[in-house]
């Protein structure tokens, strides 16, 4: 009840506080922020994935627009020859707006990043776009296009059938909680419900790794982590095989540590102008995450 309320006060929540939890998780506004961190990180070993802000494009303008700002991400890839891909948000490309649109926008960055010999992964958001997001990777990956990962989310009910759908490309398959409030008719609920379930998917993926999957293991959560570490151990997977995936910000000590265990580790660096947006859509989504401004506002916990 109090975090609806929370939800609600959001708009009024002066912008200040709003970055002052937000910055911890996002590089910048500039490329140049996320290209700084990238190098940081890559000096310890570890790898990014660079991700422009913003989603939920309703003009094909904007969407355009911000198809370019990826397409100069892969470019920057490149030139600054940093450990690192893209990830591209769907409704940012156009999904919400017409499906052959999108595709082409998305076509056109994997197609990019191919040339260049990177690759890309298609995120994944809330479940009306599920459907129309795997469509999107299918199609890609039937035209030739090896270089795409997706990412899907253990919260929802059909991930595991999701993930045997795919299995016949050799997926790169980033695995993850999943974000979004979904109804209960469609997804897990409970905590323990939604990690279940993601150690049951991670088992298949890893499963298929001898036919070609590869598991990109995206948590923060300590009996996750040591669920997968125990994993690989078991079936004496290499770490080409297999890769580490957490947000920039998250739990450092033990993303180093699994770096110096010798594990692949990548990290999600986010950027862009649309910083207060994709924050207070993420506090609308996760009113913890409101919380924490809430806290902020009034010294609580200092």
């Amino acid at each position: 009840m109090f975090n609806q309320l929370l939800v609600k006060m959001i708009p009024l929540m002066p912008k200040s506080l709003v970055w002052a939890v937000g910055k911890r998780y996002i590089a910048g506004l500039k490329i140049e922020d996320a290209v700084k961190y990238t190098k940081a990180f890559q000096e310890l070993g570890g790898g990014t994935t660079i991700d422009v802000l913003g989603e939920f494009v309703s003009e094909k303008e904007r969407a355009i627009k911000e198809r370019d700002a990826s397409s100069f991400v892969i470019d920057t890839i490149a030139r600054e020859q940093l450990p690192s891909y893209l990830s591209i948000k769907p409704t940012a490309q156009g999904l919400g707006i017409d499906t052959e649109f999108a595709y082409e926008n998305v076509k056109m960055l994997v197609a990019q990043a191919k040339k260049m010999g990177q690759r890309c992964r298609i995120d994944m958001e809330d479940s009306p776009y599920t459907d129309k997001t795997l469509d999107l990777y299918r199609k890609l990956q039937d035209e030739g296009y090896d270089n795409v990962g997706i990412v899907l989310q253990a919260k929802l009910k059909r991930t595991y059938t999701d993930i045997q759908s795919i299995l016949k490309y050799k997926p790169n398959i980033r695995i993850c909680k999943g974000i979004y409030i979904e109804p209960a008719e469609i997804a897990y609920t409970k905590k323990e419900d939604i990690r279940s379930n993601w150690m049951k998917c991670l088992q298949l993926i890893a499963e298929n790794i001898p036919n070609g999957a590869y598991p990109a293991i995206a948590t923060h959560d300590e009996e996750q982590l040591q669920f997968a570490e125990k994993l690989i151990k078991d079936n004496g997977f290499k770490k080409e095989q297999y890769q580490f995936e957490m947000l920039l910000g998250v739990r450092e000590e033990r993303r180093n540590r699994l770096l110096k265990e010798g594990h692949n580790v990548t990290i999600y660096v986010p950027f862009g102008e649309d910083w207060y947006g994709y924050s207070t859509r993420r506090m609308k989504e996760n009113p913890e995450v409101a919380m924490h401004v809430f806290k902020a506002m009034f010294g609580i916990g200092q």
